[in-house]
């Protein structure tokens, strides 16, 4: 190649070869330099080195080798003129002429390979060989390697500029490195926000633990991964979910502190083994584990699980691993306790929906459903519903002798479940206090039984809470009803006089110590109606705040009372709800209708 720039460059200047070729190479190599380190992705760089270098230098194949530090092997990652079977081949560092390169850190002219035992013969017909290593801050990274088909085809002039070329590839690699690696960061920390905002979204524990084990594939390779969480009352990490090759397998549970996983959950630190057979702490499970990574899942400073990587690769993980699946655990650990909280709330909450239904049936129970078939002369209905779940109103329909009907109408101070447990007991006193008149008859007049109630209820000291009661006896042999009251809405009596309220006051039951109680006393005539309903139907309102109110109610009885009770009860009902027109009930409704049929 006498007429090639390099070779006139080769020979000295007292022979002839013109400066000016001397200065066209110079100036073509800074070119080059610049331009190779302006590229910034690797693959690109690797396609664009054999490119530039022939403008300098003829050669047969070229290759460029990159070092892998871990195994401490030189892969062939971009080649001209190679076979297509040596595609990502390795060399051993110190292996072979570029091995020797790249271990000594020293390029390495071969005039002629026959003649060079250490030659490693991979493209066939080769004579001549020129290596020179990468090196970026006094380590080496890599080689290029060229070949040519003639003997002593490359000049020490063209090792010098190759030399300087290959300081230029150097930098331009390292370069390209970093920005890829920053950009994968970048790529790592935008999926690892992606992962955090999917996983948040599951509340299922274990559909959580699935996706779990998805999402960290698009972070990080692994064989095995397996999620451990600590059960502290045993002192336990218990497997939760191992997958191998995307296929579940069974772990065995580990105690704190034993193994590498729990060495990580007891020190509340990761932990990385580049070989696992070095490390006293390994647990094996199964056969081809080679290296492992473990990273603990912390919220707060308390330590709830593990993530439990391993590879059949020695030194498969690397420190960056480390730093993204721990970001990664932290994000898991939030979204497995949201989803072990709502998982407790959830129990809870069927817990406490199945007891209410029990307590509904229970009250249900409680309440009379039909007067006592022994009584004549008489009809009575009624209707209760409550605002909530549970309601605080509450009736009976008692005969303690065979010509005497009592009716109990009260209602609670409150709603829901305290209302109705105190109602419960309000109930059992009316029962009670009824059932004794035959041998206290005295005591047992509605009056008398509000005054004992109230002196019961206030003894119990529940200042916030209170019941408002009216109590009725029908004497149906003496044909007249007396009754108490004590802070209910007065009822309504309609008979051949015309349909208005009883109007008689009273104190709540349970406020003051010492309350008493009037009496009225009204005949019975047949046809008589007489109905008794809780707050909830006087104060129902309709879309635009007005209440029902007692003038609709005694116009609703007063239009019903030639039907049934339960007719009576049920217009009532039908007209309240008319009224309300959608509304949601603001308390508990309860009427009951006693007619008059003898």
């Amino acid at each position: 190649m006498s007429d090639h720039p390099i070779d006139q460059l080769g020979k000295p200047a007292t022979e002839g070869a013109p400066r000016a070729l001397e200065h066209e190479v110079l100036s073509t190599l800074f070119d080059l330099g610049r331009r190779v380190t302006s590229v910034l992705d690797t693959d690109e760089l690797l396609e664009q080195i054999p490119k530039f270098i022939e403008r300098l230098i003829e050669f047969q194949a070229f290759a460029v080798y990159l070092l892998d530090e871990k195994r401490g092997e030189l892969r062939l990652s971009h080649s001209v003129g190679y076979p297509e079977h040596t595609r990502n081949r390795r060399l051993q560092v110190g292996s072979g002429v570029v091995g020797l390169a790249v271990a000594e850190m020293r390029p390495r002219l071969v005039p002629d390979v026959l003649e060079e035992p250490r030659y490693v013969a991979i493209v066939p017909h080769m004579r001549s060989q020129l290596v020179v290593p990468l090196v970026h801050k006094s380590k080496p990274i890599g080689a290029l390697n060229m070949l040519g088909a003639r003997p002593a085809q490359f000049s020490e002039t063209d090792l010098a500029i190759v030399r300087q070329f290959g300081a230029h590839v150097a930098v331009a690699l390292a370069n390209a490195r970093l920005f890829e690696r920053q950009r994968a960061d970048a790529d790592a920390f935008e999926t690892l926000a992606e992962i955090g905002r999917d996983v948040a979204s599951v509340l299922d524990l274990d559909a959580l633990f699935e996706r779990i084990a998805q999402q960290v594939t698009r972070v990080i390779d692994y064989r095995t991964f397996g999620i451990l969480l600590l059960n502290e009352e045993r002192g336990e990490l218990e497997m939760k979910l191992a997958v191998k090759y995307g296929e579940k397998v069974s772990v065995p549970r580990v105690r704190l502190g034993e193994g590498l996983v729990g060495y990580a959950a007891l020190n509340r630190e990761p932990v990385l083994v580049p070989d696992v057979a070095r490390d006293p702490r390994y647990i094996k499970v199964l056969d081809d584990v080679r290296s492992e990574l473990v990273i603990p899942m912390l919220l707060k400073d308390r330590c709830i699980g593990v993530f439990d990587l391993e590879s059949p690769v020695h030194d498969a993980f690397s420190k960056r691993d480390v730093e993204i699946l721990t970001l990664l655990a932290s994000q898991a650990a939030v979204a497995i306790e949201n989803a072990r909280l709502y998982e407790t709330v959830r129990d809870n909450e069927e817990r406490l929906e199945k007891e209410l239904r029990f307590a509904q049936r229970v009250q249900a129970a409680l309440l009379p459903t039909e007067l006592p078939t022994r009584l004549k002369g008489v009809d009575v209905a009624a209707s209760f519903s409550a605002a909530r779940e549970l309601g605080g109103d509450f009736h009976d329909l008692l005969t303690p002798e065979s010509h005497t009907l009592i009716v109990a109408v009260g209602d609670v101070s409150g709603k829901g479940t305290p209302a109705a447990l105190y109602s419960v007991f309000a109930g059992e006193l009316v029962r009670s206090r009824t059932f004794r008149r035959r041998y206290t008859p005295e005591k047992s007049s509605p009056a008398g039984v509000l005054l004992s109630i109230n002196t019961i209820l206030h003894q119990r000291q529940l200042e916030e809470y209170y019941a408002t009661l009216c109590y009725a006896v029908f004497d149906l042999k003496r044909r007249n009803i007396t009754l108490s009251n004590s802070g209910l809405p007065y009822p309504v009596r309609c008979s051949t006089e015309g349909c208005g309220q009883i109007e008689l006051p009273g104190v709540p039951l349970g406020s003051f110590f010492g309350s008493t109680y009037d009496e009225i006393a009204l005949p019975l005539h047949k046809g008589d109606v007489f109905v008794f309903c809780t707050d909830g139907i006087f104060e129902a309102m309709d879309r635009e705040g007005r209440e029902f109110g007692a003038a609709r109610l005694v116009e609703q009885v007063g239009a019903a009372r030639e039907l049934t009770a339960r007719g009576i009860v049920d217009k009532i009902v039908a007209a309240v709800e008319h009224f309300r027109d959608g509304m949601p009930p603001n308390d508990d409704m309860t009427v009951v209708a006693v007619k008059i049929t003898a």
